[in-house]
């Protein structure tokens, strides 16, 4: 998945019902349908290397 340089998340008050119910999902360890979010290691990735990261 990629995105065009300066996308921006900036949710919308319906679109945060959509993000809890990812976000729940994944911190209860349950199964996402859609692989749509990527995971990053901040860790492990320096801020500008994010799209290559992903």
């Amino acid at each position: 998945m990629s995105l065009p340089p300066g996308f921006r998340f900036h949710p919308t008050d319906e679109d945060e019902e959509l993000v809890a119910y990812y976000l729940d999902r994944k911190i209860n360890g349950r199964t996402i349908e859609l692989e749509i979010i990527p995971e990053v290691d901040l860790y492990k990735c320096e801020p500008w290397d994010f799209p290559v990261c992903t």
